[in-house]
């Protein structure tokens, strides 16, 4: 089998060691895409570390953009050359979720052990999350990519395939904003401001974007945030509803920390809901007082991708960002060889980056 380049995670918390690796030709309906970019996300540094366990060896990687190089004999729709958007979400399209719209909770699983990939001496290679894109090409399913023009950067375009569809999703979808409402969006990382522009496109009348840093509050008003408040200070939630004037409509978690999720309730006017998107680590626990959302009819939601439907989604979310109605290119922090991927890493992790992309020289 014709091998490639990869970033492998061989150990739990150890670097990922770039080496190569056996890659099989697509079958049936999956497409092989060599890669532009790669984007960074904190699930592959969580899944990478061991935050919620795993098979080992492993290609993490899902937020990909590149162009078609090798078909399957069942593909429909797609061409060689064709540039698309690749994402993890492998949807059966028959199980009961699938069926009734909701691709990202498909319930058919995917067995990464016996997928594409291998090591250089044909040893088990774990494709993580049905996409194992830390690697200068991928095998997926058809029905995980989106075709995209080919004048949009792939590196603003792999940003799509998660962190914005998760961020915007979560709005538009699970939350189901209606202009005028307001929202609160814990978190001003890379999906936070993905959420903050979600519920600017919405038509949302205020936005607070409450993080601990100043300097993330300041680029969260760049991307639509009306008001910032820091998570630092004394009952954070007081200052949120004061900048409201109310309680919010929707309060969007994209964090995975605890206190964030103890306190997202206190941000809710009645009849309000909890958006959970951000994962902490498993085993991890939250608290929360049931009597007050009952009483005031207010509910927790977990939002997993934003809810969406890729084939349905992005491109209209490409489209904006042709209008220029959503920023990509301003969330990119650094771009980065797939030799420098642990450095990247360790920059993603020290908070300060939006989106670390990974880009190949084709």
């Amino acid at each position: 089998m014709p091998l490639i380049k990869a970033a492998v995670c061989h150990e739990f918390g150890a670097p990922l060691v770039v080496e190569e690796i056996e890659l099989r030709a697509p079958k049936g309906a999956e497409i092989e895409v060599t890669l532009d970019a790669v984007a960074i996300c904190h699930s592959d540094i969580s899944f990478a570390s061991g935050a919620w366990g795993g098979s080992l060896p492993a290609v993490y990687g899902h937020e990909a953009a590149g162009r078609i190089s090798a078909l399957g004999d069942a593909v429909h729709g797609l061409a060689l050359g064709d540039s698309v958007v690749v994402t993890l979400i492998r949807a059966c399209g028959s199980c009961p979720t699938c069926a009734s719209g909701q691709p990202t909770a498909c319930e058919t699983p995917y067995d990464g052990d016996h997928g594409p990939i291998k090591t250089k001496d044909g040893s088990k290679l774990h494709q993580a999350m049905a996409c194992g894109a830390f690697a200068e090409k991928v095998v997926v399913a058809q029905n995980q990519v989106v075709k995209i023009s080919a004048d949009i950067p792939k590196d603003a375009a792999s940003l799509i395939a998660c962190g914005v569809i998760t961020g915007v999703g979560a709005v538009v979808n699970a939350a189901k904003l209606r202009a005028g409402q307001d929202v609160v969006v814990i978190g001003a990382g890379g999906v936070g401001l993905n959420a903050i522009q979600g519920a600017r496109i919405a038509g949302a009348r205020r936005i607070v974007a409450v993080d601990m840093s100043e300097d993330k509050l300041t680029v969260a008003r760049e991307f639509g945030a009306t008001d910032g408040v820091l998570a630092t200070g004394e009952k954070p939630w007081r200052a949120a509803i004061k900048a409201l004037g109310r309680g919010a409509d929707a309060v969007i978690v994209t964090v995975g920390a605890i206190p964030a999720y103890d306190s997202a309730p206190k941000y809710l006017a009645a009849g309000g809901k909890v958006i959970m998107v951000g994962m902490p680590h498993s085993g991890a626990m939250s608290t929360y007082e049931p009597v007050m959302l009952a009483a005031t009819g207010q509910g927790m939601i977990g939002s997993k991708m934003g809810d969406v439907v890729i084939q349905r989604d992005i491109p209209w979310m490409v489209d904006l960002y042709d209008q220029g109605r959503l920023k990509l290119d301003e969330l990119i922090s650094g771009r980065w060889r797939l030799d420098q991927i642990n450095e990247a890493i360790e920059d993603t992790k020290s908070g300060a980056a939006r989106r670390n992309v990974i880009m190949f020289d084709q």
